[in-house]
């Protein structure tokens, strides 16, 4: 009897033990993502919110990048996803993009003052047929240009957010979807927005182009920006907001266009 029961009894014996070290041996690799992975985060939060957060604020942020690092180890599968780093990239950035969200807000003055920029914006443009520039809506407000760069920096974060939202790297419930791909329309309306994106961009002035380039695409940093061009890393931050401004308002400009009445 006792011979017949080894092989009944060892079966599920084995089974728990090849469970048990199969799930040891998904435990270190998820250890071993993390802790590489882990420069990733401040690179990403420095990145994306140095310029407009305090250093408690970076702080919290990179809290929140590590979580959405420990979410992306654990959810990783390399049978589908080719390479780690660039999958922990977008949930990461994606963490840190929606906890940047859920935290954008403007004090009623600042909100006020930006309304104020943004009909002025609209009445130069009707006016004259083109974007006005930093000294003309200093002037038709009747304010100091510096007091115009402080409002406009102020907003940066909602302007960078409402810009950002429009790229495929949003957040992660948008990007990450549990049912697969987008919808070929969706993926459709995406490109279409894109292209606009890019056209608008190309309508900037030659100088906020250039800072909107080295920053996004070549990922430069504000004071690396500002050893390319010459300037000071605060007048590049003073360009920084301006071209995020004007954007912003070109886009909605542009949106609103081409959605059709009715």
């Amino acid at each position: 009897m006792s011979s017949q029961a080894g092989p009944t009894t060892g079966e599920p014996l084995a089974a728990r033990a090849a469970a048990m070290y199969a799930g040891t041996g998904r435990e270190a690799m998820e250890e071993r993502l993390i802790l590489d992975n882990l420069p990733l985060v401040r690179h990403i939060v420095q990145k994306v919110a140095s310029n407009f957060s305090s250093k408690d604020d970076l702080e919290d942020l990179i809290s929140v990048g590590t979580l959405g690092l420990v979410k992306a180890a654990k959810a990783f599968d390399s049978r589908k996803d080719t390479e780690f780093r660039t999958y922990a990239y977008i949930r990461i950035r994606g963490a840190v993009i929606d906890e940047l969200r859920s935290r954008t807000f403007l004090p009623p003055k600042s909100l006020k003052q930006l309304g104020l920029i943004r009909n002025a914006y609209r009445r130069l443009s009707d006016r004259t047929g083109e974007a006005p520039s930093d000294e003309a809506l200093a002037d038709e407000l009747g304010i100091p240009l510096d007091q115009l760069y402080r409002t406009l920096a102020a907003a940066r974060r909602q302007h960078f957010l409402c810009i950002h939202g429009l790229s495929e790297e949003q957040g992660e419930s948008n990007l990450l979807p549990l049912d697969g791909l987008p919808s070929p329309m969706a993926q459709a309306e995406r490109k279409e927005l894109m292209e606009v994106v890019a056209a608008t961009i190309m309508g900037l002035p030659q100088r906020e182009r250039h800072v909107l380039m080295l920053y996004y695409e070549r990922d430069l940093t504000m004071k690396e920006i500002a050893a390319v061009l010459e300037l000071t890393e605060a007048r590049v931050s003073q360009i920084h907001s301006s071209a995020l401004f004007k954007l912003s308002m070109k886009l909605n400009t542009e949106v609103n266009d081409s959605t059709p009445a009715g």
